[in-house]
């Protein structure tokens, strides 16, 4: 019941997620946040299971993180992408993570770049990719409406657009989605799409 999405424009990325904390017919929470700033030019927005999710996701980025403390630079966002394909692989043959990835970063020499990483370890760079049953939604939207040079204004249009029509279609629709970006100046916050506000009920 998961929507994650992504596309890449003109010099920048976008990755978009719902916010809903889900277990069996429970909404726990409505403010989860999928999408990890892996370093300072890297998005990673991931669904499935939530435990092996957090614990995925948190792993890769101490593990970006270690190799620039050793290293002195910064892995690339194909050499990020790689080493979780990697890691996946590894792990599928032991213990396997039920998780799929949406990895966007922004390098100085190749500029903005989406990766498709799913849970039995296959890997595409992309330009636009989804995940979870909004995908059905999404990646028919972005098929008609993306193109490879969109401004930043567009491609969030696009993605408002593409939060509508899982809104307005799917049974289980999230109400809440956040967007976050990176580009030159770095990964970031870019919007919450709220619907639905979390109520903090006083006790009785």
């Amino acid at each position: 019941m998961e929507c994650v999405f992504g596309l890449v424009g003109n010099g920048f990325a976008i990755v978009a997620a719902d916010t809903s904390a889900v277990h069996s017919i429970l909404l726990h929470k409505n403010n989860e946040d999928k999408i990890m700033v892996l370093d300072s030019h890297k998005l990673v927005a991931a669904s499935g299971e939530p435990g092996d999710r957090v614990q995925f996701t948190e792993y890769v980025q101490k593990n970006v993180s270690l190799y620039k403390f050793r290293n002195g630079i910064p892995l690339t966002t194909a050499a990020a992408a790689n080493f979780t394909r990697g890691e996946l692989a590894t792990a599928l043959r032991k213990n396997p993570y039920s998780v799929n990835i949406l990895m966007a970063g922004y390098d100085k020499e190749s500029g903005a770049s989406l990766y498709y990483i799913d849970y039995i370890a296959t890997l595409h760079k992309v330009d636009k990719g989804a995940f979870g049953y909004g995908s059905y939604f999404s990646l028919s939207t972005m098929d008609r409406h993306y193109r490879s040079d969109m401004s930043v204004e567009e491609a969030i249009e696009l993605v408002d657009k593409c939060i509508l029509e899982i809104r307005s279609r799917l049974v289980v629709a999230p109400p809440n989605f956040v967007i976050k970006i990176v580009d030159k100046d770095g990964a970031r916050d870019y919007a919450w799409r709220q619907s639905v506000q979390d109520v903090t009920t006083a006790a009785v």
